[in-house]
């Protein structure tokens, strides 16, 4: 008989043990404190690593100063057509000429990816890299022409957008006429676009890349080609031509 209850105790128990586990947890308080990051953090400053720091940080100052070009006048940043989308398209569409093995009808930047504009002078390391931060990539995108026009259309909706290879116009958001090597652009051909892996999934307004029918990435950075490029470029002109005439 004892034997019994002591079972049952045990069953007791067990049962008990795991209601108590079972019961759901929720949050019944919280406290938040605001801690500045500014000058005022300093004392607690970790003086030893911060002095393990310092060669890392003078060698990576000295990288990002290092000069590769020199701007006449500045490259800035606006819409519907300015300089600094003019250069970055151009240089990527010339950089996508030399790695792709074939035809690069044209290229495309994204207005939102150039992230700064550059004074007039010396252009360096540190600068391309505020211009392109990421690490998007170079692609190859092959679409129809059809698709072609309903990007330029997603470009005239959104106020423009960088362009190379393409010349577009559009009157109060209706698409006009779109050239491609001086040709309009055939809805039944097919075209090679040079632009990011970031914008070849349709971002930024971009839906109609999605439609590719070919994906060739080369895996290279667009920064790493900008700089290469400020560097042979060494004098860095451009200007607006009319590419993305927006009436």
């Amino acid at each position: 008989m004892k034997r019994i209850h002591y079972s049952l105790f045990v069953l007791l128990c067990a049962v008990t043990l795991t209601a108590c586990q079972n019961q759901p947890k929720h949050i019944v308080s919280v406290t938040t404190e605001a801690i500045p990051v500014d000058e005022s953090a300093d004392g607690i400053q970790d003086g030893a690593y911060l002095a393990h720091l310092e060669p890392v940080k003078a060698q990576l100052e000295q990288e990002m100063n290092e000069p590769l070009g020199y701007a006449p006048e500045a490259l800035w940043v606006g819409a519907p057509e300015c300089p600094m989308l003019n250069w970055a398209s151009d240089a990527l569409w010339e950089a996508a000429k030399q790695a792709y093995d074939g035809q690069v009808d044209f290229a495309v930047v994204n207005m939102g990816g150039m992230r700064c504009s550059w004074p007039a002078g010396p252009i360096s390391r540190g600068n391309v890299f505020e211009l392109m931060p990421f690490d998007n990539r170079l692609v190859v995108l092959t679409l129809s022409g059809k698709d072609v026009l309903d990007l330029c259309q997603a470009f005239a909706d959104y106020g423009g957008q960088g362009v190379a290879g393409l010349r577009m116009t559009a009157v109060d958001g209706k698409l006009g006429d779109v050239t491609i090597g001086g040709k309009a652009v055939n809805p039944k051909a097919s075209y090679h676009i040079a632009t990011s892996d970031y914008l070849s999934g349709g971002a930024d307004h971009m839906e109609p890349l999605k439609n590719y029918t070919e994906y060739w990435n080369s895996e290279l950075l667009i920064r790493e080609l900008y700089i290469e490029a400020v560097r042979q470029q060494d004098t860095i002109r451009a200007a607006i031509d009319g590419r993305m005439n927006l009436l």
